[in-house]
Formats: structure tokens, sequence, C-alpha cells
């Protein structure tokens, strides 16, 4: 019996509401299969904890989560506490100090699910998008200087380095060497930008050399965009900077159906350190505290989360159990057409689960 320590973070909004219907699936998975237990520990960060505190996390944070074998993460950010403060005091720093440098975010259009693009049916979008996580435009180098004057200016500065980017993208040649259609979509803007990502360029050459197996492209990010809506079936594994990659990915989670149904994973590949599995809907203000909040990606990170791990067969009991639910259309929250509360959701795909174990 294998056990694993999971730290568990609901943070804000509606974090706290699909962080239990996570649970509840990844318990009855460990229940169901019999092979490992998973032992929980809750932390309370998130803007909540900054109003009391004056910061987004404790300052051992790190120190205490270190020892973990994954981190699961609701959301960050709430309109109480300023949206540079939430990000750079609570996801970002977990991300970098862990060298959780590769964002895994799948779009897949589930069975049953209508994608806002017409025509379009399942497994024609099942492309994933790796995200570097760890620098780029999210590493905070820069400042203000004559704050309030005329004359006041903001320096943001995008750092790439060698190390950085060739990792990243190794990594996502081993992901498309692994996939049955081996393509590869690389994204900049180097015609405009003309250091960080020409250097970007030429590595993701350097480094195809060594995968001969896989097919590549080097695609602007005005254009991806573009393709996403118009070709998405065309796309396969894409690797992008943070910010692109952020960007792309809520586009691909919108043209998969809803956001409330994209995953992801921020993986140390090496497991030096923990990897945390979050979904990439956010906090949802607007909803939060309704209970109606989808929390398929929630749970569907927690399985990317057992996959990981180690934990197959478990993983694919909770993908089947999703892609059931989905495809019967009888319990959907409300952002996929249905009137199903945050809970329910969660109660079908234990059932479903049950259901396919039998």
């Amino acid at each position: 019996m294998q056990d694993y320590h999971i730290a568990v973070i609901p943070g804000d909004g509606i974090g706290q509401e699909v962080c239990p219907e996570g649970l509840k699936v990844l318990n009855a998975a460990a229940s169901l299969c019999g092979t490992f237990r998973l032992h929980y520990e809750t932390f309370p960060w998130g803007c909540e904890y900054y109003l009391r505190h004056g910061k987004m996390m404790a300052d051992d944070a790190l120190k205490r989560l270190e020892s973990f074998d994954a981190i699961y993460f609701g959301a960050v950010g709430f309109p109480t506490v300023p949206d540079h403060i939430s990000l750079h005091g609570l996801r970002l720093p977990i991300c970098q100090g862990f060298e959780q440098y590769a964002n895994v975010r799948p779009s897949l259009l589930l069975p049953g699910v209508q994608s806002p693009l017409h025509g379009k049916k399942e497994g024609d979008i099942d492309f994933i998008v790796v995200r570097e996580n760890t620098e780029g435009e999210y590493l905070g180098a820069g400042g203000r200087a004559h704050r309030g004057l005329p004359i006041e200016v903001a320096v943001e500065t995008a750092i790439f380095s060698r190390a950085g980017v060739e990792r990243v993208i190794r990594f996502a040649f081993e992901l498309a060497q692994s996939r049955s259609r081996r393509k590869l979509a690389s994204v900049t803007k180097s015609n405009a930008q003309r250091h960080t990502f020409t250097l970007w360029d030429e590595i993701f050459e350097e480094v195809s050399a060594d995968y001969p197996a896989v097919t590549t492209e080097r695609v602007l990010v005005d254009a991806m965009a573009a393709r996403f809506v118009l070709q998405p079936e065309s796309l396969d594994v894409v690797v992008a900077s943070n910010l692109f990659a952020d960007i792309l990915t809520d586009l691909g989670g919108a043209i998969s159906g809803s956001l409330g149904v994209a995953p992801s994973g921020n993986l140390n590949p090496e497991r030096t350190y923990p990897s945390m599995f979050e979904p990439i809907h956010g906090s949802a203000p607007d909803i939060a505290g309704q209970g109606i909040a989808n929390p398929i990606a929630m749970i569907w990170s927690g399985a990317m989360m057992l996959d990981f791990l180690g934990q197959k067969q478990a993983a694919d009991l909770i993908m089947s159990a999703i892609q059931t639910l989905t495809r019967q259309g009888r319990v959907l929250p409300p952002d996929l057409g249905g009137q199903a509360r945050t809970v329910e959701v969660g109660d079908e795909i234990v059932a479903q689960m049950r259901v396919a174990w039998e």
C-alpha cells in the first residue's frame, strides 16, 4: 500500500467550493482501487489570509510544503486584494520556488459538451499546451520610479535563460513523442521581439535535432490564436512562454466548452520538489458562494496528480467517470448548460466511478 501526503490549498473564491469535490473524488478513487492511501493537510493561505496577516502565505510556506508528494490547489485572487499581490504572493512563489517549470494544460472537447465553434465534435479538439512556468514575462524583474509624478515610469522585463527555455522545450518534445500524432508547435513573437524569442527559436531548432520522429513548426502567437479558433484539430502539443501560453490556454478552455473543464499540472519533472495541480479557471468571484461552480477542472486536475504519482488506474477511473457524466448530460453544471450544483456534480462523478468499478 502506497501512502501519499498531499498539501491542499483551496485558496480563494470558488476554489473553496470545488476543492472539496476534488477531494471527494480522490478519496473515492483511493477507496475503490485499494492500492494507495491519501493523507491531506490543508493550508488556509489566500486573500482572506492576506487581509488578516498582510501576506498571502506564511513566511515558511515553501519549507512546510517541500516534504509533500504533491500540492492540490484551488484558485488564487479576489477583489479584496490587488491581483498583482495575490498572484505574486502565493501561486508564483510556489511554481518558481519548486522549479515547476512545465505547466501542462490539456484542451479536450469532452463527449456531449458543445463547443462554441460550429460543427466541432468529440475528437476535434484534443491538444496539450506546455507553458514555461518559472521565468519569462512573469519573473517579476522590473520596477517603478517617480511614483505620482508626470515623469513616472514603469519597467517590466521578460527574462529568458538558455537553461530555462531548453528544459521546457525538451519536456514538450518528450510529451509530443509519447503521443500518437507526434506533432509539436512552438509559439513566439520573434518577428517583433528579436532578442528573447529569437533565442527561443534557436533553442527549439537545436533541440529538435534530438527528436527526428516529431514533426515541428514555429508559429507566431497571433497566428496561433486564430488557429485555436479556425483549426484546433490541427494541434497536438504546443509549447509557449509564460504569458503567451497563459492567454492561449484560456482560449483553449473556452473552445472546449468552458473554463470549468480546463485542468493543469505545474510539474517539476525531475521530482526534486512537489508538483502542483490546479484548475485554470481562477477564483470566479462573480459566482463564488453560490454553489454552482463547475468542479470538473478541479477533479480532472486531481486525476492528473494521481497519474503523475504513478496511480494511472485511479486517474483513468476518474477520467472515465467525467466522460460518462458529460456524455449522459443528466447532471451538468450551469456553464455546460445544466442546472446541477457543484456538490451534485461531484457526487455523480463518484457514483459513475463506483458503477464502472463493479
